[in-house]
């Protein structure tokens, strides 16, 4: 089978019941897939920006950097559950099919603000989730990709919008 024709699918989200944030990619990339982590391109602003906003180090083993989103009520997964793409650029996404977001949102009833990593997660959200884009009970953010491939905007451009909304609401240490 191509790499064009190659169906590749979501991890499972990383939430806990009391989660108030949850940050939607689209869909993993090759790097991510292969190490089975959640932006693990060694380029993927993502870990390093959750470090210094978190106050860990981004360079802490996997399950403890997830640990560390959980213990500040931060939940992750992606819009698409499954899509056909070659690479890792979301623009060559295809036939996607959404994951169950009101499913996780029911399990973490506290969730308020939905950040979308990328205008591509952004789209794929608004159009699959209609529904959640016009819940007044709910803010849903683009927040600039922390991809490499994102290069228009600088490092601290991305961490300062991820700061504005993580402090737009409820953080509770």
């Amino acid at each position: 089978m191509t790499e064009e024709r190659e169906l590749k699918h979501s991890f499972a989200p990383v939430a806990r019941p009391d989660a108030r944030f949850l940050i939607l990619g689209s869909l993993p990339g090759e790097e991510s897939l292969r190490q089975v982590q959640y932006y693990a391109h060694k380029r993927n602003a993502f870990w390093r920006i959750m470090g210094e906003l978190w106050n860990f180090d981004p360079a802490l083993p996997y399950a403890e950097r997830l640990e560390a989103l959980m213990i500040h009520r931060i939940a992750l997964w992606d819009v698409a559950g499954s899509g056909f793409r070659p690479g890792s650029l979301d623009s060559n996404l295809k036939l996607e099919r959404p994951n169950d977001i009101p499913a996780l949102l029911a399990r973490c009833p506290g969730i308020r603000r939905i950040g979308c990593n990328g205008g591509r997660s952004y789209e794929l959200f608004r159009r699959c989730f209609p529904e959640l884009v016009r819940n007044p009970a709910l803010e849903v953010v683009r927040l600039p990709s922390t991809s490499p491939a994102a290069a228009l905007y600088s490092f601290e451009t991305k961490r300062e919008a991820f700061r504005r909304f993580f402090a737009g609401g409820d953080a509770a240490r």
